[in-house]
């Protein structure tokens, strides 16, 4: 049974890219909202057809102040070649030692060739908190690009306190941010 549960906090695994360059779940996604992918794997082409369908999501989430990241537990040669044949260019990692696949229970037991995952989309605020799980074993129960915009939008809501900028607990933060010289500089 899955031990990903909303309110929780995700461990910060540490996982290789594809290059082999070890990257902290916490380090990608610094102070920004992340969507997580943990995929099937490599083999499967529902896997495949899903991480395309999230190309629209990663434009967006450029300048969404958002991260996307996804994990396969896959050798770094099978994240690559499942990385490249969907042209994605946001962050993949291998699961290589399972490590994350096992913490979490999300083995995919009816499958008996592969080490694949139940696929999970975890919608994390910052700090890893889990805030919405998709369990994806059936392909409907993967995401798509614009229920993710109503979930980001949602969750934007909830953790950024100037979420809307013309109320006066948000002009008097920025005003005080601006007389303190903290402005952030991403604005």
């Amino acid at each position: 049974m899955s031990k990903i549960k909303v309110g929780a906090t995700l461990a910060d695994f540490e996982l290789p890219d594809e290059n082999g360059m070890s990257h902290r779940l916490s380090e990608l996604q610094g102070d920004d909202l992340m969507v997580l992918m943990l995929g099937r794997g490599e083999h499967c082409p529902r896997e495949r057809q899903h991480q395309r369908e999230m190309l629209k999501v990663y434009e967006w989430c450029s300048v969404a102040f958002t991260q996307l990241v996804t994990v396969l537990p896959n050798e770094l040669h099978d994240v690559f070649k499942l990385k490249i044949s969907t042209g994605a260019h946001w962050t993949w990692l291998a699961d290589t030692e399972l490590e994350l696949q096992t913490a979490l229970d999300i083995r995919e037991y009816t499958d008996d060739i592969h080490d694949a995952n139940v696929p999970h989309t975890l919608l994390l605020s910052p700090g890893l908190k889990i805030e919405k799980v998709y369990v994806g074993y059936w392909f409907w129960g993967r995401p798509s690009a614009y229920q993710l915009w109503q979930d980001l939008q949602e969750l934007t809501m909830r953790v950024k306190s100037d979420y809307d900028p013309t109320t006066v607990a948000a002009k008097r933060a920025w005003d005080a941010a601006k007389a303190s010289g903290m402005v952030p500089a991403h604005r």
